[in-house]
């Protein structure tokens, strides 16, 4: 009988590491094809998201928690980047209660109430969640409209801390998405066009410090002077680029098949044709990106007529 209950902590853990591994092979494979199915025109962002993210969920204690900042140009796949992280970790996707979506101009939007923002609308929220979860994940969307300062009070939870106030979030996730730099982005993609260079040979090194050093300038973005770039809280800064007319076919002919139709490359071109480009007179890359996309195929009559 002592050998029996002295086996039964051993199979339950034997069992927590199959799981364990069961759930990493799954999120591998699942967000790898997500990110390269539904991600297009963003080799960058797609490689260093992946890394960081299976790298961060496999090990089973991080020494704090994963921290990126996702910039680029509208409509390139930030919001959609942080829905398929949510989608391929927890069971509910972005609907499960422990996904929590901050938005700048609903959340924090007047700039006169940026100490009230601080502790009632952030930091305790934020504390709260981790404490039910600590596998949380936060996303703060329109970083460039959120007031300067609020943000700064969360760098105690991305530092290196074992708990706070007894609350552990070193395995939490917190993503920031922001046009801020996109400019940056753009210009860096516009000159290798311009010098017939695939854009495939943009690397993280041609954006990564001219991006946080814009971003953390710039006095009317949220990360303006903030600690968390001062003090290197953020584990990257990724950049999202401008997407060109065959990006926004690949964007049309994926959502037709997600929505169960017959894909349609010439009303995908048609589409995409229809959309205004920039920058003048070059014309290279989608002003809205893909934003757009799923409501402008309702237009075109052969998806109307297939449905």
């Amino acid at each position: 009988p002592a050998d029996q209950t002295q086996l039964i902590p051993i199979t339950h853990s034997v069992l927590l590491h199959v799981f364990f591994f069961i759930f990493l092979f799954a999120l591998f494979g699942c967000l790898k094809d997500d990110l390269k199915n539904k991600l297009f025109g963003q080799h960058v962002a797609s490689e260093i998201i992946f890394k960081a993210v299976t790298g961060f969920m496999s090990n089973k204690n991080p020494k704090k928690p994963l921290a990126l900042s996702l910039h680029g140009p509208t409509g390139t796949g930030k919001s959609f980047v942080s829905q398929l992280i949510a989608d391929n970790i927890y069971k509910k996707g972005r609907d499960s209660q422990f996904v929590h979506l901050f938005s700048a101009t609903h959340h924090f939007p007047h700039q006169d109430q940026t100490a009230t923002y601080k502790v009632r609308s952030l930091q305790d929220w934020i504390k709260g969640n981790v404490r039910n979860c600590e596998r949380s994940m936060f996303i703060f969307d329109e970083m460039d409209k959120m007031p300067p300062g609020v943000i700064d009070v969360t760098e105690p939870f991305l530092d290196f801390y074992p708990r706070l106030d007894g609350v552990s979030f070193q395995k939490s996730i917190f993503i920031f998405l922001s046009n801020a730099g996109a400019d940056n982005i753009t210009q860096t993609a516009l000159d290798f066009w311009k010098k017939g260079r695939d854009r495939k040979e943009i690397k993280l090194k041609d954006l990564e410090t001219s991006l946080s050093a814009s971003v953390f300038s710039h006095n009317q973005h949220g990360f303006f002077q903030s600690s968390l770039i001062d003090c290197d809280m953020l584990d990257a800064f990724i950049p999202f680029l401008p997407l060109e007319y065959r990006h926004v076919v690949q964007c049309v002919m994926a959502e037709m098949k997600a929505r169960g139709l017959q894909p349609d490359k010439d009303e995908a071109d048609k589409l995409a044709r229809d959309l205004v480009y920039f920058p003048k007179p070059e014309n290279v890359f989608a002003k809205s990106g893909c934003k757009t996309v799923a409501n402008r195929i309702n237009f075109y009559s052969r998806v109307l007529a297939s449905l």
